[in-house]
Formats: C-alpha cells, structure tokens, sequence
C-alpha cells in the first residue's frame, strides 16, 4: 500500500505563506536577528543539503552510514520485527534502506518532511525497491506534533528514525520538546516495542567541525544565501545576496555550529512592505547545530521520556547513534 498522506487545511503546522512571512518579520526585527533553519528547505534547499552530504569535509553522513552498516543486525535485533519506520526529517529517503534491509519482517514505512515535492520525488524509488511495505508520506513540519493516519494491523509498534544529526539544530530546550512530541506520535501506533533511532554528532575537535560547515566549495554558503533568495521569491524581498556572507564557527561555550549571514555593509532590505535596517557587520542567525556527550544527550531523552538502552559510535568518536526506548505509558 503506497499512499500520500495529506493533512486537513487547519492542521497544516509546515510553510505556508502566512507561517513564512510571520516567522521572518519576526525573526528580523528581533534585538538580534535570526530566520528559523527549518525554512531552508525548499526545493533548492533540499538539492544543496544533498550536495552538502557528499562533501568530503562534511563526516556526519557517511560516518553515520558507517556505523549503520557496521551494527545493522544488532540494530535490528533490538528493534525486533513487524515495525512501522516513522522517519522525522526524511529528506532524500537514502539511509532508511539500510535500515529496512535489516530489519525483520518491516511492515511500513512513513516518512515525514517540510517539502513535500522533494520528500515524494525521493520516495518514489523506494516503492519500487520494497513492494511489500506499505509506504505512506505525509508532508509537515515534524518539529511540530502530527496526526499521523491509523496504524498498520500487521505493525506491532511504530519506531521512530531520526537520523543525520538533526536534532543539533534544536537548543536544548527545543530538542525536548521535538523529542516528546516523537513520543506522542510514535505512542500512537499501540503496542509494545516503540522507541526511537537517533543519530548524534558528537563534541570533538573544532577543526573538524570548522571544515565541515566552511567547505572549499562553498557548497554550505549557498545553501545559507539560499534562504535569503527565497524570501525574495515568496514574500517579496529585495535581499541583495551579494551583499551577505556565509560566516559559520564553533561556540564551545554552548557547544555547537553557530551559522550566520553577514551583511558586508549598512543596507536596508525589505521583506512584506517592510524595512529591516542592517549595520555592516550585523548578522542574520540562521542555524545552530548542537554537539553532544554521549552523557548529555541521554540526559536530554531521559528528561523526555526515553529510556536509553544502546548506543553505537564509529572508531574515531565522531558521530553516534542511540536507541531510546518508550516505556508504555
């Protein structure tokens, strides 16, 4: 059964133009200016992220794949059979195959993104390569809590697969928050079993993450201008993209990649008939990715419900996977 999920007008909690144009007058006319990361991803977005991923200074996607196809059976061993893979964030749908081919017996597959043209454009091969899995899409915004359709009778339990370091775009706080909202949704496919397979870039040594987010490229600056050249689309801006920098560094007080847009010098830029002024100099806060201990992050999931059960990291320490389990409430 493959099966495109669509949520009523009301309960649409993605981009619409409305939620677009509010998030960013907001956002812009804060003491300190900042745009939410979640709006990178359009079309374009989506393409450049996948650029990104194959960047060979960019370690989190093959790392995580590594360790995937290293602990694939222990994996599956812990997740059991007869699972419906709730995946948050899915984006090109490619690290979801490892996880699938592992499994025992997988009876569906419901990935969730924010775009939906690109999300049904990745699922489409996957259809083909599982016919036997029922696969339904829903397109939204997965930091907000959905209804997702009924569960499977043939899914004993629904599992949650977040992979690719996501939830280090969260503050602390907000990653509770997702990570409870997962809970409630994940709780509602019944039965025993549920959890939830995170992926967790871990703190390390700053050159590697300054390489990372700064690529030789500047595959990472484009899709950081990205966002300013579809406000200039959508809402009517006038952003010169000439004029901003991509400018992103390591924070080790808050442990994380702080990505910024720099304007080169004093200008005005209007967005939904109005005016932001911006000082050379003065930045635009675009994203923030979050590094984690492994004792940290099991901290964050126990505050949300979880209870950690395994973790799974590669030789050099840089990444990690988790399984947290959900207690039955």
């Amino acid at each position: 059964m493959n099966t495109v999920v669509s949520l009523r007008r009301e309960e649409r909690p993605s981009h619409r133009p409305t939620d677009f144009s509010r998030d960013v007058q907001a956002g812009l006319s804060a003491a300190i200016k900042t745009l939410p990361a979640k709006y990178f991803y359009d079309r374009h977005g989506s393409e450049l992220f996948e650029q990104i991923c194959r960047l060979p200074e960019y370690y989190p996607t093959r790392t995580e794949k590594k360790i995937l196809r290293n602990h694939a059976r222990e994996i599956a061993a812990i997740i059991g059979p007869d699972v419906e893979v709730v995946e948050f964030g899915a984006g090109a749908a490619e690290k979801v195959r490892l996880l699938l081919d592992a499994l025992d017996r997988p009876a569906g597959y419901l990935p969730i993104d924010i775009s939906g043209p690109h999300l049904s454009a990745a699922v489409a091969p996957l259809r083909r390569s599982y016919p036997d899995i029922a696969i339904r899409v829903v397109a939204g915004d997965f930091t907000q809590q959905l209804p997702l359709p009924a569960p499977l009778p043939q899914a004993r339990a629904r599992v949650g697969f977040f992979p690719g370091s996501t939830i280090g775009n969260f503050t602390p706080d907000e990653a509770q928050d997702f990570l409870r909202n997962a809970a409630a949704m994940l709780r509602s496919g019944g039965g025993a079993g549920a959890g939830l397979l995170i992926g967790v870039d871990m703190v390390k040594d700053p050159a590697i993450l300054h390489a990372a987010y700064n690529d030789a490229a500047g595959v990472t600056a484009a899709f950081n201008l990205n966002l300013l050249q579809r406000i200039n689309r959508d809402l009517n801006g006038d952003f010169d993209l000439d004029a901003f920098d991509h400018y992103a560094f390591y924070n080790p007080g808050q442990q994380r990649i702080e990505m910024h847009l720099v304007s080169r010098v004093a200008q005005t830029a209007q967005v939904c008939d109005q005016r932001y002024d911006f000082a050379a100099g003065e930045s635009i806060h675009t994203e923030n990715s979050c590094k984690y201990t492994p004792a940290r992050f099991r901290m964050l999931a126990e505050k949300a419900g979880f209870r950690p059960a395994a973790m799974w990291t590669d030789e050099d320490s840089l990444f990690s996977l988790h399984w947290l389990a959900l207690p039955q409430a």
